[in-house]
This record gives C-alpha cells, sequence and structure tokens, in this order.
C-alpha cells in the first residue's frame, strides 16, 4: 500500500487560483487526488483552470466566494457538501501577501498602517481559515479528514524589515501578515485538540519564501538569513502538503511543520 496515494480524495484549496496554490494542485494530481478550487477571482480561478486542463488533459471544479463572510461561507459548504460524497482534506491557503513590489510601493509603516487595511488582512487570512474551518468540520463525515493550515515562517519569527529596504526606499512587511501567520498557528492547535471526537486531524505548515522575480538586492539579503543560502523554488512545497494530505501522516496532529531552509533556526 502507498501512504501517499491520495486514492481519488477530494481536497478543497482556498486561494486555489494563487501563485503558491499551483504547486500544491500538481502534486496532488500526480498523487491521485482532485483539487476542488475556492477564491473570490473569478479571472485567477479560471487561468489556473485552464492551465491545468492544458496540462492534464481535465477541467478542475472551481467554487467562487469570499471567504471572509460568513453567509457566503455557509452557503458554499453546503453546495460543495451535496456536490461531493465527501470531502476528505480541507486546504486553507487563502491569505493576503503582497509582493516585493506592493510592499515598495505601499510602505506599510506600523505606525501609518491603517485599521482598514488590518481589518482587511485578517479577515482575508485568519477569519477565513476559522470560517471554512468551522464549517467544514461542521459536515458529517465518518472517514477520518485533513485540515492542513497554511502558516509562514513569518507566523514563527518576526520579519527582518531590513532586507526590504535599498538604497532609494523605505520599505516594511506589514503587521497584519506577521500577526495573521502567528494566528495560523494558534488556530491548528486549538482545532486540533478540540475535533477529536470528530475524527480531523489538523496540522499547520511554515513555509518559507519562494523565488518570483523578486529584485536582486532583496534576494541578496535574505538568502545571506537562509542556512540553505536560497529561497525556495515554486514546485518545493507541494510534496509537504501531499504528505500531510496523505496516510503518511496518520499520526500526525496539531504540528507545524517548518520548511524554511533552515531560516527560522537561527
Amino acid at each position: 500500500m502507498d501512504d501517499f496515494n491520495l486514492n481519488k480524495n477530494n481536497i478543497l484549496i482556498t486561494g486555489g487560483g494563487g501563485f503558491l496554490a499551483k504547486s500544491f494542485i500538481e502534486k496532488i494530481i500526480l498523487s491521485n487526488g482532485l483539487p476542488i478550487l475556492i477564491d473570490f477571482d473569478i479571472n485567477k480561478l479560471k487561468v489556473t483552470q485552464k492551465y491545468f486542463e492544458k496540462k492534464f488533459q481535465f477541467k478542475l471544479p472551481i467554487y467562487l466566494a469570499d471567504l471572509s463572510k460568513e453567509s457566503q461561507v455557509c452557503k458554499l459548504f453546503m453546495k460543495l457538501n451535496k456536490d461531493y460524497e465527501s470531502l476528505d482534506v480541507l486546504i486553507n491557503n487563502a491569505a493576503p501577501n503582497p509582493t516585493f513590489d506592493e510592499v515598495k510601493k505601499s510602505n506599510f509603516d506600523f505606525y501609518n498602517f491603517s485599521l482598514k487595511a488590518w481589518k482587511r488582512d485578517i479577515d482575508a487570512g485568519l477569519t477565513s481559515a476559522f470560517l471554512c474551518s468551522k464549517y467544514y468540520s461542521m459536515l458529517e463525515n465518518k472517514k477520518q479528514r485533513v485540515v492542513i493550515n497554511i502558516s509562514s515562517d513569518l507566523g514563527i519569527i518576526a520579519p527582518n524589515q531590513s532586507i526590504y529596504k535599498s538604497k532609494n526606499s523605505i520599505s516594511y512587511k506589514p503587521i497584519s501578515y506577521s500577526v495573521m501567520k502567528h494566528g495560523i498557528i494558534g488556530l491548528t492547535k486549538y482545532c486540533s485538540t478540540f475535533w477529536i471526537d470528530k475524527r480531523i486531524r489538523c496540522n499547520a505548515v511554515a513555509f518559507g519564501g519562494v523565488e518570483n522575480k523578486q529584485p536582486k538586492h532583496f534576494i541578496n539579503k535574505v538568502k545571506k538569513l537562509i542556512p540553505m543560502g536560497r529561497l525556495a523554488k515554486k514546485d518545493e512545497y507541494g510534496s509537504t502538503i501531499v504528505y500531510l494530505a496523505s496516510n503518511a501522516s496518520s499520526y500526525m496532529n496539531g504540528s507545524v511543520v517548518v520548511v524554511d531552509g533552515g531560516r527560522t533556526v537561527w
């Protein structure tokens, strides 16, 4: 028996149209799972759907919802429950994560960070994970299920703000991102014990940064903070997701798997 075989399990991925989701989706498909994509951006969903339709010759199911709105999350899970015999895995991946250019443009200085921006980011990345976890766990299911929450190395350590600065500008990683990703780990630990009677395992992953066309001065600074001396490649995280979604991790619950090239060790 192959413990890493996902056995045609239905796997919900929030933020399914995002950059990181693509690496999850591909490894899930190759491991015999069915990704079901959820996002608030229909254009991103369709682009992702079209990409994998061309690559694997089948159309991935997509669902549109604003996951920070409880009414929409409730309706979404009611529909999903009707559409599928079982919903085996939930990956809470939805989260705002500004690109380097967005950080540079918006500054995100702590003292000028607005309450509106705070609420927007916390709702998108943490409230959405809470709501999806809540309604997913309320579904009746006799099978063992899995929830995987996507945190970050910045859910374990503080951002090193010096890497966002250049000769011509001063920028900051927003406070909301750090708090959101720390909160995801807290949510994971809480749910892992609360769901014992429901046979739902809940774990988190803390991923490091991924190469994504960042400027050279940023790359040169951040790689000095990582023992392996580089950022992750975009296809290096999907296998960890498959591991946590599969029977290979059957005795893992409440864990935080850190995959960051060693950055949080220093």
